[in-house]
């Protein structure tokens, strides 16, 4: 009949609680903490390396030690923890394995902001000193998320926390890039970088933030007379670093100052005009400013011209050019400049504002500023093309499939990334410059140089090139260690599609790269984004931003859970509101009340399950229904597919088990006997079954309840439910008419104004096997036998019969068919006013698309509203 009672034991263990234990109403603040810790003391989430079972592992997308948990966060551990407890259950070696990302600048700042609190600064205590200040804040104040992962219920391993600084990460950090360098692909080099002003740091180009800025644009003449052309910038100030003015090679305007020398305005500089075929001859007036020092663009303009670069601008923004505007902040000496130029005539043209895409950087806000620097670059283009063709070939599977094109579109077009950082905080780059310019890189089990002379390069590492060696460095490489043979490659990793390129493809290089060509996971399964139920990005700078624990708090763990999960469709973004989390509530609460109630009334699994031959067609079909589900559950969660049995899940137990089978099953109870006792035991399986499916969405509440009806150790580590094959299509029909008529005959009751309990005499003419669950419709339905007198005032056809009711002393049929046609005219006449609007083409021509659309949506109304109407006043007596 099914396998999943064969893999539990056949009576309640000792750990069972009596039903009248379960308290009247599900309070989640008084378990959650509990069985938490529970769980955690028992080991459950601790992964075996010496077991000889099957490995599942998940690496948890690192958080800031500086974060606290937002509701993204919770969105990807809930699917996580979903899929990792899912497999536990299924007897795999279940690893997911915690860890926090030092956060380089993030935490940085928040010590150096400490420090100004005090009126200090990180020059005042020396780099050592503030690194050891920095350790203390994260003991102190850092990994304030885990605690919150605890709270939501996450199954990770925490014998196995790691941290992007500790020991044996950083000595993967050292080993990795001693290889890289050796092997060519880690470089220094003097490029333009993306530099922020006010951390005081380069950053790549993924961590630069564009957004549509007002501007200025101006039009500025350079040289004199037939010697001059105009120019337009957004960047007045970077003027002072100008080198030369290029036009395209077959533009004939400028044919006759190629080779010559124009002056610079405001300075004593004149420069060359240079022909690239980089310009735009079509674009503005098809010549532009070249600003080596300043400008990505300009600086390969300069490379391929030989021209000088002229840094204009110190590492805060302020200019450093001789002459009137040193010292200036780059935007006062944008103003002054143009005030300057606009004296002397040399403005053509101003366009202000002038909306334009300015970068800004991710984690302060501040405008980016392109800046000529030498930093340390890794040589991407065999890294990228390697994990391209992980995927490619079929290694790695990205889902959504569809989200491969936007992997691609990254890897295939990455340009060298580079990996150093002006910071204290972080991992120092391993490499030492000698007095004589020697340069030295040097692995974790080798003595650096020392000797006069010899200085470590200051910078340290971006936080993404230790964070993309998570995967490996975390099971112990490069040490070839037991956690590492059994546990690599991982299964899956789930992350959201916004760090495909911050962090996906960084650990597909790296893990190809250190790996000898094993990419670091099976799938990649892409997420959306959390938003609020507007469908607005959240965020902390908008109002509609939500702290998970407030909800957590008010509703409980598996109501936050579930609501996410619910919202979970492969890839696209997850809208969430707080009533969302308040049906969730209801429905844990549902879940709740209702076992508890099948428990009071003799739901068991105690003894075998009957046999086929002892089972009513109503324990057929839920056992039949139970199985479907089963087999449901198992392919959504294959394909990453969580709000399809989430809504699976729902269904089943609050309309299926709870709706359906426990009403039904209360006249099988009240009539006694065998068929009491098999439907007891069959109740008991559903509940069973039903709950071990549950568990991995939302596990407290499954928790509680399962333990009570069964008596076993714990749900976590009960076997998953297996479809044993088992259905009945005849049951799943004769039960389906059944609430065909409960349901026809509940509308009409509703349509005429019956109250829920209102008794009503009615006869039953039913066919087929739907005839023997006669006395299960009655009792639904609270309809009395008919008796003397009985008038049949209304008939309903209903798949396999007929059921007649005798409304008459029931209700005021005069009076209700007056009602109904005052509602009837009132439908229609709204009818004919929202037709009259759509179709009239002057109102459609003026009206705005919500206006149009709010009237469409009052016809549909309407039309539906008069179809309802006319077919209760149909049925009504004496129509």
């Amino acid at each position: 009949m099914t396998e999943n009672s064969s893999q539990r034991p056949d009576s309640r263990g000792p750990n069972a609680a009596a039903p009248a234990d379960l308290p009247t109403q599900y309070a989640p603040a008084e378990v959650e903490e509990e069985l938490y810790e529970r769980w955690v003391a028992r080991g459950y989430f601790e992964a075996d390396a010496k077991s000889d079972k099957q490995p599942y592992t998940i690496v948890i997308p690192p958080p800031n030690v500086t974060g606290s948990l937002h509701l993204g966060h919770a969105f990807q551990h809930t699917l996580m923890d979903a899929l990792t407890r899912r497999k536990r259950m299924q007897g795999y070696e279940s690893l997911w394995l915690p860890g926090m990302d030092h956060a380089g600048i993030a935490t940085q700042n928040k010590v150096e902001q400490q420090l100004a609190e005090e009126g200090r600064s990180r020059q005042d205590l020396g780099r050592e000193a503030f690194v050891e200040r920095v350790w203390q804040w994260k003991e102190e104040y850092g990994g304030k998320i885990l605690g919150q992962m605890r709270r939501l219920g996450d199954g990770v391993d925490w014998t196995r926390e790691r941290f992007t600084m500790d020991e044996g990460l950083s000595r993967a950090v050292q080993t990795v890039f001693k290889q890289m360098y050796d092997d060519g692909l880690i470089y220094r080099a003097e490029r333009i970088i993306n530099w922020c002003p006010r951390c005081l740091t380069a950053i790549s180009d993924i961590e630069v933030e564009y957004q549509e800025d007002d501007g200025e644009l101006v039009s500025i003449r350079y040289g004199e007379g037939d010697d001059s052309l105009i120019v337009a910038t957004t960047r007045a100030e970077t003027m002072l670093g100008d080198t030369a003015v290029a036009v395209h090679p077959d533009d004939g305007r400028y044919a006759h100052l190629l080779g010559k020398r124009i002056k610079l305005p405001l300075t004593d500089r004149s420069i060359p005009v240079v022909a690239d075929e980089h310009v735009d001859p079509e674009f503005g007036s098809g010549a532009v400013k070249v600003t080596p020092a300043h400008d990505p663009n300009d600086f390969a303009i300069g490379q391929r011209h030989d021209l000088p670069a002229l840094t204009v601008m110190d590492e805060r923004g302020v200019i450093t050019a001789h002459g009137p505007y040193e010292g200036l902040d780059r935007f006062e000496a944008r103003s002054s400049i143009v005030a300057a130029l606009r004296e002397q005539g040399r403005i053509t043209a101003e366009k202000r504002p002038y909306v334009h895409s300015v970068g800004h950087c991710s984690r302060c806000k501040t405008t980016i500023e392109p800046r000529l620097s030498m930093q340390w670059w890794v040589r991407v283009e065999p890294l990228a093309q390697a994990a391209g063709d992980a995927v490619r070939d079929g290694r790695v599977r990205i889902h959504p499939a569809e989200m491969s094109a936007r992997y691609f579109d990254w890897v295939d077009n990455m340009l060298d990334w580079c990996i150093s950082r002006q910071l204290w905080w972080g991992h120092r780059i391993p490499v030492w410059y000698g007095p004589d310019g020697e340069v030295r890189c040097v692995g974790p089990d080798e003595q650096p140089p020392s000797g006069e002379g010899w200085t470590q390069d200051p910078d340290v590492l971006d936080t993404w090139f230790s964070s993309g060696l998570w995967p490996f460095s975390t099971l112990g490489w490069p040490e070839r260690t037991q956690d590492l043979a059994r546990f690599y490659p991982t299964d899956v990793l789930l992350t959201g599609h916004d760090i495909i390129f911050f962090w996906v493809a960084r650990m597909m290089m790296f893990g190809l790269y250190a790996m000898d060509g094993v990419a670091p996971f099976h799938t990649i399964a892409l997420t959306g984004l959390v938003r609020d139920d507007h469908g607005k990005k959240m965020s902390k700078s908008n109002p509609n931003s939500v702290d998970p624990l407030d909800w957590m708090n008010d509703y409980g763990a598996d109501a936050v859970r579930f609501t996410l999960t619910s919202g979970a469709n492969p890839g696209a973004d997850v809208p969430i509101g707080e009533d969302w989390v308040k049906a969730s509530r209801n429905f844990a609460n549902k879940i709740w009340n209702a076992t508890r109630f099948a428990l009071m009334n003799g739901a068991t699994v105690e003894g075998p399950l009957p046999e086929a031959s002892e089972l009513g067609a109503t324990d057929r079909w839920i056992l039949s229904r139970l199985n479907s589900v089963v087999a449901e559950v198992d392919g959504c969660y294959e394909d990453y597919q969580f709000a399809k049995l989430s809504d699976a899940l729902r269904h089943f137990a609050w309309d299926e088990v709870f709706d359906w089978y426990v009403e039904l099953s209360k006249t099988t109870f009240a009539a006694g006997g065998r068929p009491a006792e098999v439907s007891r035991r069959v109740l008991g399986e559903v509940l069973d079954v039903m709950l071990r499916l549950l568990h991995p969405v939302v596990p407290f509440v499954t928790e509680s309840l399962w333990t009570t009806l069964t008596g076993g150790e714990s749900v976590v580590v009960a076997p998953w439910p297996a479809d044993s094959g088992f259905r009945d299509a005849d049951a799943e029909r004769e039960i389906a008419a059944l609430q065909n008529a409960v349901t026809e005959v509940r509308r009409f009751r509703a349509d005429q104004g019956l109250q829920p309990g209102q008794r009503v005499p009615a006869r039953l003419a039913l066919t087929g096997a739907l005839g023997a669950h006669e006395a299960a419709i009655r009792q639904l339905l609270r309809l009395q036998p008919e008796g003397e007198g009985f008038q049949a005032t209304a008939s309903l056809p209903v798949t396999d019969g007929t059921v007649e009711l005798d409304l008459s002393g029931v209700i005021d049929v005069d009076a209700e068919r007056k009602r109904l046609t005052k509602d009837l005219g009132a439908a229609e006449k709204e009818l004919r006013q929202t037709t009259a609007k759509l179709e009239n083409d002057g109102f459609l021509a003026k009206a705005p698309d919500h206006v149009v659309e709010k009237i469409r949506e009052r016809r549909a109304t309407a039309e539906s509203d008069i179809a309802r109407l006319r077919q209760q006043l149909e049925r009504l007596p004496g129509a």
